[in-house]
């Protein structure tokens, strides 16, 4: 049964007269009635009660046409929603970051693009590297940032937007908290909150340790800075983090690494061969020109 039978018999069933339904349909009077006749064969029942050139809907018609009103429905607000959602003016964008970006990043970035688009939605999802790239490729977010997608990323656009510093924080009272600097080989011994296995950052941790001639001990996991901020004030720890406002200075150090240089690159990332709405594609050309500034 073809889409366009169905509103044929909606306009027919409305009217209650061929002439007329065929009228309004623009289509010739024949036709229209050979197009009911074929969903009546096909659904095995009369729809319609002939009383000349009056057609009356029967019980089967009258069951029938409340599915058909269901379905046209349906299909009609699917188009508005998909409209609103592409609006580029008032649609929506799906946005995936990473969990270090949330208290400041991404704020700003939402903040300063509502100045021009002040109509425009956001869908927020906050999760580690590696699961952002796996929603990217299901399609479940528009576009992500993150760090060097390092998995599929022959499937992915990636552009660089900024480079920063990953700094140890140590508590107040530890004995490296009067210094300003040191080199990451004075923390190695040292019981370690890092981030959980899967994240970008702990992969970049670990990495930069071992370029430092140690393995990390870690002591304690977490997915948010918060609770690696909080499990270091209560000196459970060291942690190597990014300078993300928000940290509590007063209950913990943060300490310049001299040797490795510590950093690492944040980009933005979304699939090369996905369509992509405009209201998508006006946040992701503000993102890229947002850094450049």
């Amino acid at each position: 049964m073809e889409w366009q039978q169905l509103e044929y018999f909606q306009t027919v069933a409305r009217m209650e007269h061929m002439t007329r339904a065929a009228h309004a349909l623009s289509i010739s009077q024949s036709a229209l009635s050979r197009s009911i006749s074929r969903m009546e064969e096909e659904l095995g029942v009369p729809l319609f009660d002939r009383q000349g050139r009056s057609i009356i809907l029967n019980r089967y018609g009258q069951l029938f046409v409340k599915r058909v009103h269901r379905m046209i429905k349906e299909l009609e607000e699917g188009q508005a929603e998909l409209q609103s959602l592409i609006d580029g003016e008032a649609g929506e964008v799906t946005l995936g970051f990473l969990h270090t970006l949330g208290s400041n990043v991404i704020p700003d970035l939402i903040v300063n693009f509502r100045e021009i688009c002040p109509n425009i939605r956001f869908q927020l999802n906050q999760n580690n590297t590696l699961s952002l790239q796996e929603q990217l490729i299901q399609g479940s977010v528009d576009m992500c940032l993150l760090s060097y997608p390092n998995e599929h990323v022959h499937l992915m656009e990636w552009r660089e937007l900024k480079s920063e510093e990953l700094y140890v924080f140590v508590p107040l009272h530890h004995r490296l908290a009067n210094r300003s600097s040191i080199d990451l080989s004075e923390i190695a011994g040292e019981p370690m909150i890092s981030f959980k296995n899967g994240f970008g950052l702990r992969n970049l941790i670990d990495y930069y340790c071992m370029a430092a001639g140690f393995t990390p001990k870690i002591a304690f996991e977490g997915e948010e800075v918060p609770t690696i901020e909080a499990l270091v004030a209560a000196g459970l720890g060291v942690a190597i983090l990014p300078g993300v406002k928000g940290i509590n200075n007063h209950q913990i150090v943060r300490l310049k690494v001299t040797s490795p240089q510590c950093r690492r690159v944040i980009g933005i990332a979304w699939m090369k061969e996905r369509y992509m709405s405009p209201p998508t594609k006006r946040f992701l050309e503000f993102v890229i020109h947002y850094f450049k500034r």
